[in-house]
């Protein structure tokens, strides 16, 4: 197994997300690595957590990471969060991402649950995306 990719594969996300036009028309600049402190309003875009196994083959040493993105709105109803996760699955979906180590295999849409958060009046999308990365450092 490699975990040596996960930060190539966290930058090449967001990277791809901040440049995606239709996002930056959605929610601007609103697309986060770390949320910031305090309270933030109107939709947001947040890299969250993300599981990883072993996928490494005959070829050499792999991963899969399972990622979550998720769409946070204050907007009423679930369709400003809706559309915004629209955008990024069609952002995130076969995208050819160029890592800065090792190199992506396949991205693709794995699931979604959307959900009023408990005791604020904001709706929450967390899309997870499976990313199979085969890592391009030599094993020692």
């Amino acid at each position: 197994m490699s975990y040596g990719t996960a930060l190539a594969l966290q930058q090449a996300i967001y990277q791809r997300l901040t440049a995606n036009a239709t996002l930056t028309v959605l929610v601007g600049a609103a697309i986060f690595d770390a949320v910031p402190p305090g309270v933030t309003t109107g939709t947001y875009v947040a890299l969250g957590s993300e599981d990883v196994r072993e996928a490494g083959d005959a070829t050499g040493q792999g991963a899969l990471h399972e990622v979550t993105i998720s769409v946070v709105s204050d907007a009423s109803g679930f369709a400003t969060a809706k559309e915004v996760a629209v955008a990024v699955s069609d952002a995130l979906e076969h995208a050819p991402l160029i890592l800065a180590r090792g190199h992506l295999i396949s991205l693709t849409f794995h699931r979604a649950r959307a959900r009023r958060v408990q005791d604020a009046d904001m709706r929450r999308i967390d899309l997870k995306f499976r990313a199979r990365v085969q890592d391009s450092q030599p094993t020692e």
